[in-house]
This record gives C-alpha cells, sequence and structure tokens, in this order.
C-alpha cells in the first residue's frame, strides 16, 4: 500500500466519530478576509489564497464542535499563531535555535504577564496574532488555568528548540527518544486545556493530574502526532533530519521505509486500541466532576479525529486532491 491509502485505511478503522462545528467556514472565511490583513502579515494574495484553502478553522471547529462562534474565532487565531510559528521554526529560511528561545520567551511573556509588556523576542503581526488569540482566555479562565496553558505552550516550544538543537548537529534520534520529543513537538497538549475553556468548566489539578488521564492524554498525542508522520513523510524524508516516526523505526530496525509505513500503521493500531481501553476504564470523579472529565476525554478523541479528517481535506497536505503531497507540517501536530 502507497503511504496515502495507508493513511486512508487507518481513518476508515479510527472508532472516534467525526464532527465539525457549523461556525466553521464562517470563521474561516474571517481569518482570511477580515483578521490576517489587518494585523499587517507581510501575505501577498498567493499566501492569502493558501491559508484559505488549508482550512485551519475547519481543523478548529474538528476539534471544537461545540463552540460558541465568537470563541472559535479565538481557537482559530491561537491555532493559525501556532501553524504559522511552525512555519517559521521547520520551513525554508527557519528561526535559529537562538531565535527560536527569544520566541518562547517572548510568547510566555505575554502569556504571563498579559499584552502590556512586550519582550523583544515576539514582535510585529505575529505578536498582535497571539493577543488577539489570547484575549478572551485571559478574561475568562482562571489563574491556574492560565498557567497550565502556558506551561504546556513552555514544552511544546522547548520541543520545537531541541528538535532544531539536534537538526542542527546532526542528530537524529531513536525511536524511543523521538516518541518523547513528538509529544512536545505536538501542540496536542496545547489543545487539551483549551476544552476547558470551550465549556468554562476547568478541571482541578489533581484530576488534570490524574494517572490514567494523563495516559489517556499521551496516547492521544501519540495517535495524531504519528498519523501526522504518515502525512508528512514525503518531505521528512528530506528536511526532518530523522525527526519522523517512520524514518527512526526504519533506521533503527534497519528496513526499508516504505516497511517502516507498515510497522507505524501497526503501531497506531495497537494504540488505538489502548486508547480505547484507557477510556472504558475512567473512574467516576463524583457528581460535581463527571460532565468536565467527560468533555476533557471527548476533547482528545476530537484531536485524534480531527487531526485525521482535516490531514485529508486540508490543502496543507493536498488532500483535496484526494492524494498527499508536500506536507509540511501543521496544526496540533507540527512536524
Amino acid at each position: 500500500m502507497t503511504t496515502g491509502e495507508v493513511l486512508w485505511s487507518l481513518r476508515s478503522e479510527c472508532p472516534i466519530p467525526p464532527r465539525l462545528s457549523p461556525h466553521a467556514d464562517r470563521v474561516q472565511r474571517w481569518l482570511v478576509d477580515d483578521l490576517l490583513p489587518g494585523l499587517g502579515l507581510a501575505l501577498d494574495g498567493a499566501a492569502l489564497q493558501r491559508l484559505s484553502r488549508a482550512g485551519f478553522a475547519r481543523y478548529a471547529g474538528r476539534l471544537y464542535p461545540g463552540a460558541a462562534e465568537a470563541d472559535l474565532r479565538a481557537l482559530t487565531a491561537l491555532f493559525t499563531w501556532f501553524f504559522l510559528v511552525d512555519d517559521a521554526c521547520d520551513g525554508p529560511g527557519r528561526l535559529s535555535t537562538d531565535q527560536i528561545r527569544a520566541l518562547r520567551a517572548g510568547a510566555l511573556t505575554l502569556l504571563h504577564a498579559g499584552p502590556r509588556l512586550r519582550h523583544a523576542g515576539l514582535t510585529g503581526p505575529m505578536r498582535r496574532l497571539l493577543v488577539h488569540g489570547w484575549r478572551e482566555p485571559r478574561r475568562r479562565m482562571p489563574a491556574r488555568w492560565r498557567m497550565r496553558f502556558a506551561d504546556a505552550v513552555a514544552v511544546h516550544l522547548d520541543g520545537t528548540w531541541r528538535e532544531a538543537v539536534n537538526k542542527a548537529a546532526g542528530h537524529r534520534p531513536g525511536v524511543a527518544e523521538y516518541v518523547v520529543l513528538r509529544r512536545a513537538t505536538s501542540a496536542a497538549y496545547v489543545s487539551y486545556p483549551l476544552v476547558e475553556f470551550v465549556t468554562g468548566h476547568p478541571l482541578p489539578d489533581p484530576v488534570h493530574h490524574h494517572p490514567l488521564l494523563r495516559e489517556i492524554a499521551d496516547t492521544g498525542n501519540d495517535l495524531l502526532s504519528w498519523y501526522n508522520d504518515l502525512a508528512s513523510l514525503d518531505r521528512d524524508e528530506a528536511t526532518s533530519g530523522g525527526h519522523n516516526l517512520v524514518l527512526a523505526t526504519a533506521a533503527e530496525q534497519r528496513v526499508p521505509v516504505r516497511t517502516a509505513v507498515g510497522l507505524t500503521a501497526e503501531r497506531w493500531r495497537a494504540s488505538m486500541r489502548h486508547f480505547v481501553e484507557l477510556r472504558a476504564a475512567v473512574p467516576s470523579f463524583g457528581p460535581a466532576l463527571d460532565r468536565a472529565v467527560a468533555d476533557h476525554l471527548d476533547g482528545v478523541a476530537n484531536a485524534v479525529r480531527a487531526t485525521v479528517d482535516w490531514t485529508l481535506e486540508s490543502t496543507r497536505y493536498g488532500g483535496r486532491e484526494g492524494h498527499l503531497v508536500n506536507a509540511s507540517g501543521g496544526g496540533i501536530a507540527p512536524s
């Protein structure tokens, strides 16, 4: 089977039902027609068309199908920021490791202190985009939630920096090292707290850190990240420096890349079975918390299914042409 055929096969086997916000397409038009041009981003007509066809709001709308339209706008702004950061850190003319560290410091300054305090690592339109996306979560959510979200962003940008350091040094991670690093370079841990923003029911810290819920979060992260690795394999063979589960598997087991595609698909299937078993084993946390826990678990599952469906529809991966070409990372699973 080709990699594209494997991706479609895994989609057909995914037991998580697809969902999509009814506001997604309107928010996508707002993003391209109103928000981005107003921020002063250096985007010509062709660049705006690419952003339009990529459908970032449809990704956010699959992740948070129950979000109000105004909230989906904030979420789409945040996701667009992460997409553009991913491109800046991993695309042509990518940022240096020092610049990535400065970007991390600038983003965390804004998330912790608000828009009044400025940092040289994050300026101009990219700063304005993050300010826009962060405004409502910062206003509505409690301090402990804002700290948890900022910590997740720090982990993600640390992972992005470590990958850049590896590439600069020519270091190709083995499978075990890569799986841990991939959980950071994916922004899945950033997406999970945003479920609590949408519902307005933040989880207490002891519940958020419950070992079973942490394992479910890790497994969901693996599922969406490995699917993204399969989708971005063609590009990653040339540019990733081995930072792709398929490539790490091929190198470690000394098998052809095509064989490693099959092994990665089987690993994905086994992890999906484990994910289903873990969700079924979640205990009751009491009537005051069970709804919030169920929403969190649905959010982790939606992140997996959203990545699968959006990957196959977005022109970021050639999806609307029915095949996958020139994948360039992306979303909550940037590669």
